[in-house]
């Protein structure tokens, strides 16, 4: 990845809404959701969302995707990981300096409760 690929993303979602609406379509996963929900969902007006989302899709870690009349949007996770990739490559020499990083990748294990329902 490109510094100046990078330094737009990072500043992408440096600004609050933007970073919001990015988090909620990372949680939505690959389906993605529609403009209106995301909207309804963070409380932001029409016009204010049409910006962000542009915004997002233009420095290309959000994807937009139309049915009918309605544009669905789902995170770019292709575009994530490069870019969690160009912050983390050569980290700590290669050492294991990232617990939380670690353990996000790491398999959940189901909870007594699950197991016994």
């Amino acid at each position: 990845m490109k510094l100046e690929t990078a330094a737009e993303r990072l500043a992408a979602l440096g600004q609050e809404t933007r970073l919001s609406i990015f988090r909620l379509l990372v949680q939505t996963g690959a389906e993605g959701m529609s403009a209106g929900a995301i909207g309804e969902k963070l409380a932001i007006p029409a016009p204010t969302l049409s910006f962000h989302l542009s915004h997002l899709s233009r420095v290309g870690l959000i994807r937009g995707r139309q049915e009918s009349r309605f544009i669905y949007y789902a995170a770019d996770y292709t575009a994530m990981d490069d870019l969690l990739a160009y912050l983390t490559q050569n980290c700590c020499q290669g050492g294991q300096c990232l617990p939380k990083t670690a353990v996000v990748a790491l398999p959940k294990k189901r909870s007594a409760a699950k197991v016994s329902a």
